[in-house]
């Protein structure tokens, strides 16, 4: 196949592409060009050296290399989104997004204009062609690197343009064939930055869009702790970072609440049985499903946030394009704007944004 490999410059999309060659493969490496910093925000923003890295690569695999300019859309589709979703109080999930609207949108649409048949991302996921046609997506090998997470949002027509060369692997072994390759960013550290933007810390990125709204961090009865910069600088669940010391027996506070009218933020101790912290149902919004259907009343396996084991919970649709999740478990700090993925085993059967959390 004539396939479009998105290369990052990073050395997961780079054993992604490397192996695509090895397979007999047309491959052509693209590299997404989403944002330069215009605003000089602090942190490291390193897209020349993530393109020139990315070049590199291309040039030692015999590769035709491209850089894909998409700032623009960029810009409309998930940064509008992220600074919409902090604005108006929730947390949202640029990463998932960047997915979805992205590499598996604009960039997918690209790469069949260029006559690929699919893109090829550096994710841990696999990918499973069914016999009636259909593709279903599974779980990573890697359990401490399962992205799968991350492709959420992503719907039947993206999947079946999407290949996941490296989902088979172990990280130690990428990086052992990296190096068997003599791939020239073999050492390259991994980023865990906003999607395509870099290291740079939310806080920072925000502070150049979102202006400050000062307010009172309060506790559950009410009494004024002292005072935040701005509801949408938190999160619930939020331990580091809130603005009031620990008590006297070394517990620390957590945000539970964000009050939008009195822009409050609400602190209490960290503890299960402190109210609005803990909470066993919710209500998902803006539901995609990769291929199967869930069933109401079907129990799957919900993940409510990356580096968060999957737990049971009850599926009952609301018949609007939403649905009730019902866990057999309280789940800790369940926030709205943020992705709840949906599974059945390894099989990842799609997800929704969590839009209200019933206590």
């Amino acid at each position: 196949m004539r396939i479009l490999a998105a290369m990052s410059g990073g050395v997961d999309s780079s054993v992604a592409a490397a192996r695509l060659v090895a397979e007999g493969h047309d491959v052509v490496g693209a590299y997404m060009k989403n944002w330069i910093n215009e605003e000089n925000i602090v942190g490291d923003c390193p897209w020349q050296q993530d393109i020139e890295d990315a070049r590199a690569v291309a040039e030692h695999l015999g590769i035709e290399f491209r850089v894909v300019n998409m700032m623009d859309e960029y810009r409309g589709r998930v940064v509008n989104y992220l600074l919409e979703g902090y604005r108006s109080g929730v947390t949202p999930n640029p990463d998932v997004i960047c997915n979805r609207e992205m590499k598996f949108g604009v960039f997918l649409d690209y790469a069949r204009e260029q006559g690929c048949a699919a893109v090829a991302t550096g994710h841990y996921a696999q990918r499973r062609d069914n016999p009636d046609g259909s593709v279903d997506i599974l779980c990573g090998v890697d359990p401490n690197k399962n992205q799968t997470y991350f492709l959420a949002l992503l719907g039947q027509r993206q999947a079946c343009g999407a290949l996941f060369p490296i989902g088979h692997m172990l990280k130690p072994e990428l990086r052992a064939e990296a190096q068997r390759l003599g791939l020239p960013n073999a050492g390259k550290k991994d980023s865990q930055g906003i999607c395509f933007i870099g290291q740079v810390k939310m806080a920072d990125f925000l502070s150049a869009f979102v202006p400050d709204r000062p307010g009172a961090i309060v506790d559950l009865e009410g009494k004024v702790l002292g005072e935040h910069r701005g509801l949408h600088l938190f999160t619930l669940g939020q331990r580091k970072g809130v603005g009031v010391p620990s008590n006297t027996f070394g517990e620390a506070y957590v945000v539970v609440e964000k009050r939008g009218e009195s822009n409050e933020l609400v602190v209490a101790f960290d503890r299960e049985d402190t109210p609005r912290l803990y909470a066993s149902r919710c209500e998902l919004a803006e539901l995609s499903f990769i291929n199967r259907v869930p069933a109401a009343g079907e129990v799957l396996l919900a993940q409510p946030r990356y580096r968060t084991p999957a737990v049971s919970a009850e599926y009952r649709p609301d018949g609007h394009g939403g649905a009730e999740l019902r866990f057999d478990d309280p789940q800790r700090a369940l926030t709205p704007g943020q992705i709840c993925a949906l599974y059945e085993g390894e099989t990842l059967l799609g997800g929704g944004v969590f839009r209200r959390i019933l206590y």
